[in-house]
């Protein structure tokens, strides 16, 4: 069992501080923050404004080209396709799944890196829209996700990307599915990922660590968000035996055989323990993991804030382990 045992911990321990710098700024992420979020208010959080892909993209070189592909049994969902303009190599490709808490967001959440990214490192992404809890439960988001990635490899000539390498990508939720895709490609012997990058994954539905009961009502994502968003996926099994790991990867007890993976987490979010094991459990089946512990980071900072310097650290460090990634 991954995860820290809640057996001698009180159900209110102390959080610990928020980085100065992000706390001072954190009051004008009040109106849109996920905290204590109910199901009844899924709606509303699906509702916020978001920078739409031509924003993202702004005046740089780059296109998003739509395609409708195949889904879970065979259901049609759409996949954007970010690549710089004048890419014409077989080079690599980043499939990206999107946060959102399994039930917020659409498949342009977090594409400023993606677009950052395709002009860098002249990469090809393909981020997927895959269905949403409550509406669409476990285990169709990730398997729409896996279907997507299935999509991508077998196009990879079209696209221009070297299917030897496939690097699949995520946020809290798209973490957490990103995780899980790639336990599926693994376990089904699907698509070879080069590696997997997570960012504060969204992987374990029991809510045991330490640090899921300190951010209760405070930070971006807590507890009562957290519950909510597993509840929207999985219902009655929420917490259960009846979970699959590829719904929760943090249930996993082989970890072995994964591509090279790079995590993230603040130390002031639901998520570090969860993630903080999730790494270790590669090491300990001799896989190769780097992990990042960001100190008084809040969930989702380094894309809320990036211009805090704990954010610019964070968001080097990934774009340097991309760097030494790609240069292999």
């Amino acid at each position: 069992m991954l995860g820290t045992s809640m057996s001698h911990t009180p159900k209110k321990p102390k959080p610990p501080p928020f980085d100065p710098e992000l706390s001072a700024i954190l009051p004008k992420f009040a109106a849109f923050a996920p905290v204590n979020m109910t199901a009844d208010q899924i709606e509303k959080y699906r509702a916020m404004p978001a920078p739409s892909i031509a924003e993202q993209i702004g005046d740089r070189p780059v296109q998003c080209v739509d395609f409708t592909v195949p889904g879970y049994q065979g259901v049609d969902m759409v996949v954007s396709v970010i690549s710089r303009k004048d890419h014409s190599r077989q080079g690599p490709g980043i499939y990206h799944i999107h946060g959102g808490g399994m039930v917020m967001a659409d498949r342009f959440a977090g594409a400023s890196d993606l677009v950052a990214w395709a002009m860098k490192f002249d990469v090809v992404c393909v981020t997927v829209e895959y269905r949403r809890a409550p509406e669409n439960p476990d285990p169709i988001p990730v398997e729409d996700c896996y279907a997507g990635l299935e999509w991508m490899a077998a196009h990879a000539e079209e696209l221009r990307i070297n299917p030897e390498r496939l690097i699949i990508f995520g946020g809290s939720g798209g973490g957490g599915l990103s995780a899980g895709t790639t336990l599926l490609a693994r376990d089904r012997q699907g698509p070879k990922l080069f590696a997997q990058l997570l960012q504060c994954p969204m992987i374990d539905d029991r809510n045991e660590t330490v640090s899921s009961y300190q951010m209760q009502g405070i930070g971006i994502w807590d507890r009562i968000s957290n519950l909510t968003g597993w509840t929207a996926l999985l219902g009655e099994r929420r917490g259960t035996d009846n979970v699959s790991i590829y719904a929760a990867p943090a249930r996993a007890r082989d970890l072995s055989g994964l591509p090279p993976t790079f995590i993230d987490v603040g130390a002031a979010e639901l998520f570090r323990d969860e993630a903080v094991a999730y790494a270790n459990a590669i090491w300990a089946a001799g896989g190769d993991a780097e992990l990042h512990v960001w100190g008084g980071a809040f969930h989702g900072f380094s894309q809320m804030a990036p211009e805090a310097a704990v954010s610019r650290a964070a968001n080097a460090a990934r774009e340097a382990w991309l760097e030494r990634l790609l240069s292999r």
